[in-house]
């Protein structure tokens, strides 16, 4: 096996996927191509061992009951030859279909390993506004069920299609030099299966591509409802969501009806087509035989022919209706492989060395793509290296879509954005990422350890000592001590044994250990008590020196100290400058800062009387 393994567990199917689909399912077997080979030929030599076997059989009968003579001298010998053959046939015959099972399953875990592989590796490539619009249940749907059945496809439908060829033409053959009557005879009915077959397979098809459908929205309900059952909870929405859940699997029941029932139907007609395609066989074999025209041992040998002949062919008709799966899913595949990726090292500016981080805006607007309305109407201003901008707002101002713009999430339909004076489109995405550290409003943590969490977007072997000091200027490593492991311990899922100060820290850390030009803390104290936030702003005030900082945020004590605070309102800036100026303004700013001041007042009047 290993002569024909491939080198790589990477394979580029954009091209094959993207083909027409017999052509690309043959683009998909590169480097398994010989070990398919194999198994057919193996599969051929096999028929070829089962056809002998009842050639033999005939020889057997006719000495035995016949009047033919012994071809080995005497009966005995001939008969002990005849047994030997029988035995030898079996093992050439179950030795090479036991190969040919072994190649077909190691090429289509093969492919289908590589498949994955790709998936996973081309998901991550897409775009943002791609994912904002794909459903996670539907991709997971695809990159598993789907890819098994293109699995299923090689390793069952594709060997299977030419396990019944080489059947048919051998067993045909075969019974052609016993009789050619005999051998038009048996082939009446394969036309009909066939046309009956192919119609099934157009029903199929459509039925089946329905059933996938369903089972994606599926997926999606019930991955939803894993992911937020703590709101689930919360709300005592149980029975709501049981209900949901429970209308969405109705729909798939009802599909999976339609689509067996097809199946259901297939069956017992081709079934009774071939029954009656090898009684009348038969009768017609013992007529022959009873007038002389075939010999005694002929009869039993075409018995057993025939079945090989007629129920392969039989087995066609049912892999022409299974290969229906396998395409649709192919087809599915193929809607996900289509889709752009986004090129990250295409850029005229190919910048070497750390961003300067000196950033202009210039009459910059922007809209999703399905949507015809701006999310960012002509905004422009100015950040010198090193500076902070702060941004304040409403939700839905603007303030996160705007900042998504700097690392290209998305890509701004009006205007300019000037990085250390080029365009920011020339840069390439990598670089762009790679100079900027981003702190998003929902922290994410994957089901690792602590430390693995903290070093994620680093790409190197970091020291603990790094590791550490990250913590510290996130105020968390203290809280890191507490746990049994330290920073060996593990997480859950998107973090959810932490509380959310904590994950909002954590992400603080992973964020300042990358050690980036440009920062972007999207309202990343706004899971933290007052206690703790002043304790990050203490620590992100000394690590923001020399770094352009985007800070978003909804409470005025968090923008004070900005060098440039931006206050938005339905996409466009309304209002721009220091905190003191703004303040001296009459406008949004200073509305906000007397209704928190406000606020915090009357807090603190409460506390006290408490206190």
């Amino acid at each position: 096996m290993s002569s024909i393994a491939p080198t790589s567990t990477y394979f580029d199917f954009r091209q094959a996927l993207t083909a027409k689909k017999m052509t690309g399912l043959w683009r998909m077997m590169s480097d398994y191509r010989l070990a398919y080979a194999a198994a057919n030929l193996s599969l051929a030599v096999s028929a070829l061992a089962k056809m002998f076997t009842y050639l033999l059989l005939r020889n057997f009968a006719d000495t035995i009951l016949g009047d033919a003579v012994p071809f080995a001298g005497t009966l005995e010998r001939t008969l002990i030859v005849i047994a030997l053959g029988f035995v030898g046939l079996a093992i050439v015959e179950g030795g090479f279909t036991y190969f040919s099972g072994r190649l077909a399953a190691y090429s289509a875990e093969g492919i289908t390993r590589r498949l994955r592989n790709f998936l996973f590796d081309h998901i991550q490539r897409l775009s943002f506004a791609y994912h904002s619009k794909t459903p996670t249940g539907d991709l997971i749907e695809r990159v598993t069920s789907d890819v098994d059945s293109v699995r299923s496809f090689f390793n069952e439908q594709a060997i299977g299609i030419g396990r019944i060829v080489f059947l048919f033409v051998i067993n045909f053959a075969a019974i052609w030099q016993l009789n050619w009557k005999l051998a038009l005879a048996s082939i009446v009915v394969i036309p009909i299966i066939l046309i009956v077959s192919l119609w099934f397979f157009k029903k199929v098809t459509k039925a089946y591509e329905k059933y996938q459908e369903q089972e994606a929205l599926l997926s999606t309900t019930l991955q939803e409802n894993l992911t937020g059952v703590r709101v689930v909870k919360a709300f005592a929405r149980q029975e709501y969501e049981k209900a949901k859940f429970e209308k969405d699997n109705w729909e798939k029941f009802l599909r999976g009806k339609a689509f067996l029932r097809m199946h259901s139907l297939f069956w017992p007609l081709s079934d009774i087509a071939c029954g009656f395609q090898m009684l009348g066989g038969f009768i017609y074999a013992a007529i022959l035989a009873i007038h002389g025209e075939i010999t005694v041992g002929t009869y039993p040998a075409y018995v057993g022919l025939v079945v090989w002949l007629i129920w392969p062919m039989r087995n066609l008709g049912r892999i022409i209706v299974q290969t229906s799966t396998g395409l649709v899913s192919y087809g599915r595949l193929m809607e996900i492989v289509k889709q752009e990726r986004e090129p990250l090292t295409e850029g005229r500016v190919q910048a070497q060395g750390p961003a300067r981080g000196e950033i202009v805006f210039e009459n910059v607007s922007f809209q999703y793509e399905d949507s015809s309305a701006n999310v960012i109407k002509d905004v422009s201003f100015r950040v010198l290296p090193g500076q902070s901008v702060a941004l304040l707002g409403s939700t839905g101002s603007g303030k996160t879509s705007l900042v998504n713009l700097l690392p290209r999430f998305h890509e701004y339909t009006d205007g300019h954005i000037l990085l250390d004076g080029a365009e920011l489109k020339d840069y390439p995405r990598q670089y762009l990422r790679s100079q900027i550290g981003i702190v998003e409003q929902e922290p994410f943590l994957f089901s690792r350890s602590i430390g693995e969490n903290i070093t994620y977007g680093v790409g190197r072997d970091v020291p603990q000592e790094e590791i550490e000091a990250a913590a510290q200027a996130a105020a968390i490593h203290e809280v890191i001590l507490t746990f049994p492991d330290g920073y060996k311990t593990l997480v859950g899922e998107k973090g959810v044994t932490l509380s959310g100060g904590q994950r909002q820290r954590m992400a603080i850390a992973r964020t300042l250990l990358k050690n980036p030009r440009i920062l972007i803390l999207d309202d990343s104290t706004s899971s933290v008590d007052t206690e703790t936030e002043a304790e990050i702003r203490a620590a992100l005030n000394r690590l923001m020196e020399n770094r352009t900082t985007f800070i978003i945020a909804h409470r005025i004590q968090s923008v004070m100290n900005a060098d440039l605070i931006l206050v938005m309102d339905k996409g466009a800036v309304v209002q721009m400058g220091r905190h003191e100026e703004l303040v001296a303004q009459d406008g949004m700013y200073r509305q906000i800062y007397e209704i928190q001041t406000r606020i915090d007042t009357e807090l603190e009047d409460e506390l006290a009387k408490v206190g």
